[in-house]
């Protein structure tokens, strides 16, 4: 990967103009779509298979005028004034009919004095509720209905004597839309300064910044052009902005700080760029698939919503590794060498007197964190348990009109309905089913009700009544707590409980459903999916941090520290939310249940982005130890010197980016609370404790001092285990041993191998040079070797040591490459040679590798010299055989030059000792 990805790089750098034309393209044309097909976000709640939704379903279908979404009206008489009492009975009645009359789609508007309610008068008849019912959800109400049922209501008000209150609430106002504010530019702002602080220079730094704000744009647009293909909710969009926006600046910041520091060290732009992206690129493209495999396992709940919001994030982060993989060295292409920016005050010296090394905080930092490893690891996992407390206290429910700003009008109206009538009459609950068997419906629904009005929990039960059909029946029932309280869940479960029961006595299979009990169903269902998420995620992070770092302890550690940075940001948002610390600074509407899918939105984007820290931290702390030759000593105490050295020299090479990305993740995070959607509020403060935790705390303090006390023992994987990984390249070694190897072998030839080690085969130390016209036939007493090492030379298997350049590309980082320009014959018994030769020889291939040439009869052989006199002449030729002599015809009568005849069997049957292990 990472040799795709230089070489992407470096075409990017050549073309600039094409890359931005391309991804502004891309812009234009979300822009358009989401322009022409974009309907607008919807936050209607469903999970299928859910007896809430099922209830609903029925309701739908058998009694429209409660299925829908509802809305209501308190009016509160002024001090000493009846409700009852005109003007108040009179001049509600009259909205009343205004208010049915107002729209097709509102099905009724019951007045709290209809004798067939009750209830909607308080019992100190000094407030009253007006009901409205809905022709579907809260999406199916447009403005204009509205903004007419806004007039009524201020007409009302007019007309009713000086003191009085009317207040617009219910479910159709229950949620507000969310929406971009200028805080938000704060943290874009504190992202400037700190890219400025990074790079030391103004142009460098916006770079970062441009890129993440064209891949956002691109996403965004196409996120609301989907709208026409899939329900997507209001928080989906800014959840794609935070973390478009996050990821963006990072990882082009990633790239763009280890091309300047290549610049700086003297490295032409060019090249920098295209070494860049092999390497920093090559860790970007890891992290951002973690990330995009744990948005995308969101749909572990079962639930579409959220499933819709995994994957619209996972798009924003794809477009963003894009970006940066291209646009980024595109940009740099533009810029040339201007990137060094502003050099570090170099501190005067005396004359003649070499200037003392510096050293930086990094430096002093993990110097003092390794040397009391274990006092540093106690500290923090203590101090981020204690950070943790307050999770126990979270409490999960969908939002509703409660957690919006005091000011909002459904705010006022929530508020003035608990006060006045109790806090359960903002979030009733519906009991329904089918009653189609019963002689005597109005009597059974009475009886029904009667009953469960008798149960804890129950304020009272407003209405009992089958539909006009008499084939359905409700009940309508007022809790004694809040929707978003537990007890309000424990009394939906408690109705359930009942259902076999009440099929006994009542002959109903009844259901709980309404819009509280869909939150509730919600709430439970993500809380059963915590857990096999949590071990998905978890297993997943070994399972790649393995495959990546070859080892068995840092998988671990990360995988523990990425647990404390959950536990301890749940913490912190229970403090704020639940406990309501600091709830006023952060301008928290009211202190409560959180948003339910919180949890696990943390979880997913958190594991994603903690893996980046992991990632560009040990990567490096990796290279340095592999690359010491202390590490391979056999003594034990210089393997640990050798293990510690790598762990300071990582650090201290990678730290100050992973500061920066941490550092403008938390600000673009931390933005998006103070004035945030209530419903993206916790999710934010949770993403931005998080992060700071995870990368300050976790990362570039616990790890260091965990991977002190593994030492050695933190690199080591037994021996069966890395054998059946598949190697994953990820720090771009192949890239560096491309840049180490790129004046060998010093001559044109077409195949060269030095030390070539294939182990399997009992290949070693094998030498070839074929140049271009050239040939070799290559024989041994083992046929299974032989094509063993036409498979190595056409780029179809990798060697195990040794060096190897076909085709002028070097293997196996270009094993791509090779195969594109590499015609290979397996010649078998059962094979059509003459189609695989022509196959082979298509696209004017400047090597041609034939195994088992002796196999050929006469005639094959002699079409295959036909074909070798027609191809380009500058064609090398490779041909196995376990007997020489045929292939030497078939040259000979080709007309080739002598070729060079070698014999495997008289190579080393074990790997030289200098022979080049591959990475």
């Amino acid at each position: 990967m990472s040799t795709l990805l230089s070489s992407l790089g470096r075409w990017s750098y050549r073309h600039p103009w094409r890359v931005l034309v391309s991804w502004l393209l891309a812009l234009g044309l979300a822009g358009a779509g989401a322009l022409v097909l974009g309907t607008g976000t919807d936050n209607t709640f469903s999970i299928p298979g859910t007896e809430s939704q099922a209830g609903l379903e029925q309701l739908n279908r058998s009694f429209p005028q409660v299925s829908g979404t509802s809305a209501q009206i308190i009016v509160v008489a002024a001090d000493g004034d009846s409700i009852v009492d005109d003007p108040y009975r009179a001049e509600i009645e009259d909205a009343v009919e205004k208010l049915a009359d107002l729209d097709d789609s509102v099905l009724s508007a019951t007045s709290p004095f209809d004798e067939n309610v009750s209830g909607m008068v308080n019992d100190d008849q000094t407030a009253g509720i007006i009901r409205l019912q809905f022709d579907g959800q809260s999406s199916d109400v447009d403005d204009q209905t509205k903004d007419d049922l806004r007039a009524v209501v201020a007409d009302l008000s007019d007309e009713l004597p000086s003191g009085s209150q009317t207040a617009l609430g219910g479910d159709l106002f229950a949620t507000s839309i969310p929406g971009v504010t200028l805080t938000e530019a704060v943290g874009l702002l504190i992202a400037l300064l700190v890219l400025i602080v990074t790079f030391r220079s103004f142009v460098v730094a916006g770079l970062p910044l441009l890129t993440a704000v064209l891949g956002v744009g691109i996403s965004m647009a196409g996120i609301f052009a989907a709208t026409a293909f899939a329900t997507v909710s209001s928080t989906t969009p800014l959840l794609a902005l935070m973390l478009g926006l996050a990821v963006g600046i990072d990882y082009a910041l990633f790239i763009m700080a280890r091309h300047q520091d290549q610049v700086r060290a003297g490295t032409d732009p060019e090249e920098s760029a295209s070494r860049a992206v092999g390497t920093a690129g090559s860790a970007v493209v890891f992290a951002g698939v973690t990330v995009l495999i744990a948005l995308v396992g969101l749909g572990f709940a079962g639930i579409p919503f959220l499933t819709t919001m995994g994957i619209a994030a996972s798009v924003a982060v794809a477009i963003a590794v894009a970006i940066a993989v291209t646009l980024t060295p595109a940009l740099l292409g533009f810029m040339k060498g201007r990137v060094v920016g502003r050099p570090r005050r170099v501190p005067k010296t005396k004359k003649g007197q070499a200037p003392a090394p510096r050293r930086g905080f990094s430096d002093r930092w993990v110097a003092g964190v390794t040397k009391r490893p274990i006092l540093v690891s106690l500290a923090v996992v203590i101090g981020l348990g204690v950070v943790a407390v307050p999770a126990l206290s979270l409490n999960l429910a969908l939002p509703n009109a409660g957690v919006l700003p005091k000011g909002s009008e459904a705010r006022q109206s929530y508020d003035l309905v608990a006060e006045e009538f109790g806090a359960g009459f903002n979030g009733p609950l519906i009991l329904t089913g089918t009653i189609v068997t019963s002689t005597d419906p109005l009597t059974l629904m009475q009886d029904l009700g009667n009953e469960v009005a008798t149960i804890d929990g129950v304020k009272e039960v407003a209405l009992a009544t089958p539909n006009e059909t008499a084939d359905t029946g409700i009940v309508q029932i007022v809790p004694e707590t809040a929707p978003d309280d537990p007890a309000t869940a424990d009394l939906v479960r408690e109705l359930r409980a009942h259902h076999d029961e009440w099929l006994d006595e009542y002959g109903i299979d009844l259901k709980v459903t309404g819009f509280t009990a869909v939150g509730i169903d919600i709430s439970d269902q993500l809380g059963h999916a915590l857990l096999p998420f949590g071990i998905f995620v978890i297993g997943l992070s070994l399972i790649l941090l393995t495959i990546v770092f070859r080892s068995l302890w840092v998988p671990v550690t990360a995988a523990a520290g990425y647990l404390l940075s959950i536990v301890a940001g749940f913490g912190v948002v229970g403090a704020v939310f639940e406990w309501g610390w600091f709830a006023d600074a952060l301008h928290v509407a009211k202190v409560g249940p959180i948003i339910s899918f919180m949890p696990i939105i943390l979880m997913g984007v958190l594991f994603g982005l903690a893996m980046d820290y992991q990632v560009f931290l040990v990567s490096r702390m990796r290279e340095d130890y592999v690359h010491d030759p202390d590490a391979k000593s056999a003594d034990r105490v210089t393997r640990r010197a050798a293990a510690l050295r790598a762990v300071r020299s990582g650090f201290t090479g990678s730290a100050k980016v992973v500061t920066a990305a941490g550092l403008i993740m938390f600000a673009v995070f931390v933005a998006f609370v103070p004035e945030g959607d209530s419903s993206l509020k916790p999710i934010a403060l949770g993403l931005a404790a998080g992060i700071a935790i995870d990368a300050f705390l976790v990362r570039m303090t616990l790890i260091p001092a965990l991977m002190a006390i593994l030492g050695e023992r933190a690199w080591q994987i037994p021996a069966w285990l890395e054998r059946i990984l598949p190697s994953v390249d990820i720090e771009g070694e192949a890239v560096e041993r491309e840049r180490h190897l790129a004046d060998w072998p010093g001559d044109d030839s077409v195949v060269a191998a030095d030390d070539l080690a294939i182990t399997d085969a009992g290949i070693g130390a094998l030498r070839l040079r074929v140049p271009p016209r050239g040939s070799a036939v290559v024989t041994g007493s083992s046929a299974g070797a032989l094509r063993v090492l036409a498979l190595a030379l056409a780029g179809r298997i990798t060697p195990d040591g040794g060096r190897l350049r076909v085709a002028g590309h070097l293997l196996p980082g270009r094993a791509a490459w090779v195969r594109a320009h590499v015609g290979a014959v397996i010649v078998s018994d059962t094979g059509d040679t003459a189609s695989d030769l022509a196959e082979a020889l298509r696209g004017r291939p400047s090597l041609l590798v034939v195994d088992g040439v002796d196999r050929l009869g006469r005639a094959a052989r002699d079409q295959l010299a036909a074909r070798l006199r027609d191809a380009d002449p500058t064609l090398a030729v490779v041909l196995t055989a376990l007997a020489p002599e045929p292939a030497l015809a078939v040259l000979e009568s080709a007309g080739r030059a002598a070729p060079d005849l070698i014999d495997l069997d008289a190579t080393a049957a074990h790997s030289s000792t200098t022979t080049e292990v591959h990475a």
